[in-house]
């Protein structure tokens, strides 16, 4: 019995000391992993604002074009009444350019 009692302290001896050197490692490593929570937070906010700054600006730039392709099309409207026979002349010559760089492959 009492071997027996000796043998079970000891385990319970050496349990605590696993429990204790665990306890201590992982309180000694809890500020490194706080450390590269914190980092990678900081990167995932960093990132985070510059896709949404990309994307305001590519937003901005989509009205700008949409502007542009406003303004082009006004243009070109304006030029065909003006001009309509020119610019039946100028549809049957691209058409022709077109036809033969496309037949040509």
């Amino acid at each position: 019995m009492e071997a027996t009692r000796t043998l079970t302290r000891t385990v319970d001896d050496a349990s605590a000391g696993a429990h204790r050197a665990i306890d201590s490692v992982s309180d000694a490593a809890r500020p490194a992993v706080d450390r590269l929570a914190s980092g990678a937070h900081k990167a995932v906010d960093k990132i985070a604002g510059a896709a949404a700054q990309a994307a305001d600006t590519l937003g901005a730039k989509g009205k700008q074009l949409e502007r542009v392709q406003a303004r082009v099309m006004d243009t070109g409207r304006a030029y065909v009444r003006e001009h309509p026979v020119a610019s039946l002349g100028i549809a049957l010559a691209v058409g022709f350019v077109l036809s033969r760089l496309l037949s040509a492959r």
